[in-house]
């Protein structure tokens, strides 16, 4: 997902992967507010999203 964002030129690295998930969470809001992405594309970030954060909920990286 992060990866993703970089081509809309979103840059994420907040230091805990877990605060990485949830400012690209916010930064997805943005774009879909800007018209930058669809309702569509929104659903599927933000699902992604919700996943990962639940992942990294359960099993911590840092």
């Amino acid at each position: 997902m992060l990866t993703y964002l970089k081509h809309f030129g979103v840059y994420i690295h907040v230091g805990k992967r877990l605060w990485d998930i949830e400012v690209a969470a916010l930064e997805v809001d943005n774009l879909y507010k800007a018209d930058v992405i669809d309702r569509q594309e929104y659903a599927r970030m933000k699902i992604i999203l919700v996943h990962e954060h639940e992942q990294e909920v359960a099993n911590p990286s840092d």
